[in-house]
C-alpha cells in the first residue's frame, strides 16, 4: 500500500496517535496538518457525516486525512470500548455471583496486579537475568507491553486456581486473591522505587487506562480472546443461577460446584487479564454496570442479565471514552478519571432509587 499523501505536518496529534503501519501493510501514514497550537487545524471541525458513513461502509471519504482518522483511530478506539466494556462488565456479573459479595469486581482476584506488576517489570527493566528478558519484552514496544500484562496476569490466574483445589469457601478463596493482589501492587511500589522518572511516569499513563492505543493488530489478537470469555459466560448462565442460592443448594441440584467454579474463574481471566493487557486496568465498569442492569431490569437471572450487560458495559465504555477525549480540544483526560466520576453518582442515584421502589412497596 502507498503512503498517504498529506500536506507538511506539524507536531504528532495529541491524543490521536496514528499508527506506524495502515492497513497492516509497511506504509507509513504522515500527521494531519497542524496549526500554531500543535493540534490539528480542520480536526477543530467536525468530520463530516457523510465521509464517516463512506468510509465505513467500504468507500473513501473526499479529504484523504478522513478516511485514515476514522480507519486507524476512530473506528479502532470504538472497537475496543465496546469490546473491553462489555468483557469488563461481563466479569463483573460472574464475580459477583460466583462470591456472592456486591463489592467485588473482575480485578478482585489479583488479575490486574498481575498485569501491572508485568509491565512494572519492562518498564523498570532492572539489570541481571531477568533485566535481560524484561528489556528484550521492552524492546518489542507495545507488543512487549501487552505480553508482559498477559504474563503477569496469567502468573496470578494460575496461583489462584492451584489454591482453589484446596481452598473449599468462596469467600476464603477472594480473600487469598485480595492478599495475592496486595503482594503484586508491593512488588510493584518497591520496583518503581528503582525506577528512572521517565520511566515511572509511563507506568502511571499506563495505570490510567486508555481505549486510544489499541490498532487493528492488537484487535485481531484481542477481540477473539473476549469473544471466547464471553461465550464461556454465556454457556454458563445456568450454573451461575444455581450459585445464586449457595453452593450447597447447587451441590443438592447435582451441580459439580468446583468445576463451575474453575470454568467462571478462567472466563473472568480471560475476560479481565486481555481488557488490562491491552487498555491498563480500567475501572468502575466491573463494579457498577451488573448494579445498573440488575436494578434497571429487576431481575438476577444470568440469561437476561449477562447479554443485558454485555450491551450496557459497552454503552458506558463508549460514553466514556467520548468524555476522555472532548471534540474540538487537544486535552485527553485520564479515562479511570472519567469512569469513576461519570459512574459513582449514576450508581449511586440507581441504588438509592432501587431502595425506595422496594421500600414504597413493602409499605
Amino acid at each position: 500500500m502507498g503512503s498517504v499523501a498529506f500536506p507538511r505536518a506539524g507536531a504528532p496529534v495529541r491524543g490521536y496517535p496514528l499508527p506506524t503501519h495502515v492497513g497492516g501493510g509497511t506504509a507509513k501514514a504522515s500527521p494531519p496538518p497542524t496549526c500554531s497550537s500543535g493540534f490539528p487545524c480542520k480536526l477543530r471541525h467536525r468530520l463530516p457525516v457523510a465521509d464517516v458513513v463512506r468510509v465505513l461502509f467500504g468507500g473513501t471519504a473526499e479529504d484523504p486525512r478522513w478516511t485514515v482518522i476514522v480507519e486507524q483511530v476512530r473506528l479502532p478506539r470504538a472497537l475496543t470500548a465496546t469490546a473491553v466494556g462489555a468483557a469488563l462488565a461481563v466479569a463483573g456479573v460472574q464475580m459477583q455471583t460466583l462470591f456472592r459479595n456486591a463489592l467485588t469486581d473482575p480485578f478482585s482476584l489479583g488479575v490486574s496486579s498481575g498485569a501491572s506488576m508485568g509491565v512494572a517489570a519492562v518498564v523498570v527493566g532492572t539489570g541481571g537475568v531477568a533485566g535481560s528478558f524484561t528489556g528484550n519484552l521492552a524492546g518489542l514496544g507495545r507488543l512487549g507491553v501487552v505480553l508482559a500484562a498477559s504474563l503477569g496476569a496469567a502468573a496470578v490466574l494460575a496461583l489462584v486456581l492451584l489454591l482453589s483445589r484446596w481452598v473449599q469457601s468462596a469467600v476464603t478463596l477472594l480473600v487469598i486473591g485480595v492478599m495475592i493482589g496486595s503482594a503484586a501492587t508491593a512488588v510493584v511500589g518497591v520496583m518503581l522505587v528503582y525506577a528512572r522518572p521517565e520511566r515511572a511516569q509511563q507506568f502511571v499513563m499506563w495505570g490510567l487506562g486508555s481505549f486510544s492505543a489499541t490498532t487493528w493488530p492488537d484487535l485481531r489478537v484481542m477481540l477473539p480472546v473476549i469473544g471466547a470469555g464471553l461465550l464461556t459466560a454465556l454457556l454458563t448462565a445456568k450454573r451461575l443461577n444455581a450459585l445464586l442460592l449457595g453452593e450447597d443448594y447447587a451441590r443438592t441440584m447435582g451441580l459439580n460446584v468446583r468445576r463451575s467454579r474453575d470454568l467462571a474463574l478462567l472466563g473472568t481471566s480471560l475476560l479481565a487479564g486481555a481488557a488490562t493487557a491491552f487498555c491498563g486496568p480500567v475501572a468502575f465498569l466491573g463494579l457498577a454496570v451488573p448494579h445498573l442492569t440488575r436494578v434497571a431490569l429487576g431481575t438476577s437471572d444470568h440469561r437476561v442479565l449477562i447479554p443485558a450487560s454485555m450491551l450496557a458495559g459497552a454503552f458506558l465504555a463508549l460514553a466514556c471514552a467520548l468524555l476522555s477525549q472532548p471534540p474540538g480540544t487537544d486535552s485527553v483526560l485520564p479515562l479511570n478519571a472519567i469512569t469513576s466520576l461519570f459512574g459513582a453518582p449514576v450508581v449511586i442515584a440507581f441504588l438509592i432509587r432501587s431502595r425506595r421502589g422496594v421500600q414504597g412497596v413493602a409499605s
